[in-house]
């Protein structure tokens, strides 16, 4: 399986990614949605900004999934793994009033990281909405 996430550009999160700040990539849901029960270790994450084409390509080396959250799990989760997620320590708490009633989380941790010859990517059929998509074959999206 490869998997491309879509990130908001304003966070400024895929450059953390290639820089190696942030080492986790992790998923706040109310509802189990994808990548939930769908991703492991060894597969390959596509990352691209909204609006922007595709530019970052890495491995999964290990994916932990809670359920059942409550706020005190969030902040927990936030202050274990805040920093490799790359969370400033001044926005954790901006991060926690987001996610303090999410209910899923996913931290996808992240290894052999690098920048690849940018392309586009056709969603259709994956909802505009879409920030996770799940494929056996990211040529399949590849525009």
């Amino acid at each position: 399986m490869e998997h491309l996430a879509i990130m908001r550009k304003s966070w400024g999160l895929t450059q953390k990614i290639l820089s190696g700040q942030k080492k986790i990539e992790s998923r706040w849901y109310h509802m189990k949605c994808a990548p939930w029960d769908r991703i492991k270790s060894g597969e390959v994450v596509y990352f691209k900004d909204s609006g922007e084409p595709v530019t970052i390509r890495a491995e999964v080396d290990k994916v932990i999934q809670f359920s059942d959250l409550t706020p005190k799990k969030v902040g927990d989760i936030l202050d274990e793994y805040g920093e490799d997620d790359g969370l400033d320590a001044d926005k954790v708490p901006e991060f926690f009033e987001m996610f303090k009633d999410k209910k899923y989380c996913m931290l996808i941790f992240l290894k052999n990281v690098g920048k690849i010859e940018p392309f586009e990517i056709d969603k259709s059929g994956f909802g505009m909405m879409s920030a996770w998509i799940c494929v056996d074959d990211i040529g399949r999206i590849k525009k």
